[in-house]
């Protein structure tokens, strides 16, 4: 039995470390003073995880991709980078996100840095 659980430990180990994580953009939160980042500013903490979450029939753009945090909508990866980021989740390729940056500054562009990562 004992042999048992440190072979699945070593498993659950080996499965673990094979997974990896490459950055693919980092980008600023477009959108940041028309949701919900500016209530929600004080709680935010660089490293935070952000879900990602594709919006193909956005009237305003068909790859849109939206940025949560805490299922509070935060804004958007910019119009102008989003097409990769998007076009590989449409493929179902995981992709994570997290806060690189976070600096008081009256331009809300400059206030949130985002990394977004395919997962290998």
């Amino acid at each position: 039995m004992r042999s048992l659980l440190i072979s699945l430990l070593l498993l659950a180990t080996s499965v673990q470390a094979q997974t990896v994580k490459m950055l693919v953009q980092s980008s600023p939160l477009a959108g940041f003073q028309y949701h919900a980042a500016t209530s929600v500013w004080n709680e935010l903490k660089v490293g935070d995880a952000l879900t990602l979450v594709r919006e193909p029939d956005n009237p305003h753009d068909a790859n849109a991709v939206r940025v949560e945090w805490r299922g509070r909508m935060l804004g958007y990866l910019p119009r102008a980078e989003n097409r990769a980021v998007a076009d590989e989740m449409d493929r179902g390729t995981a992709v994570v996100a997290r806060i690189a940056q976070l600096r008081e500054h009256r331009n809300p562009w400059l206030r949130v840095l985002i990394e977004v990562f395919v997962v290998l």
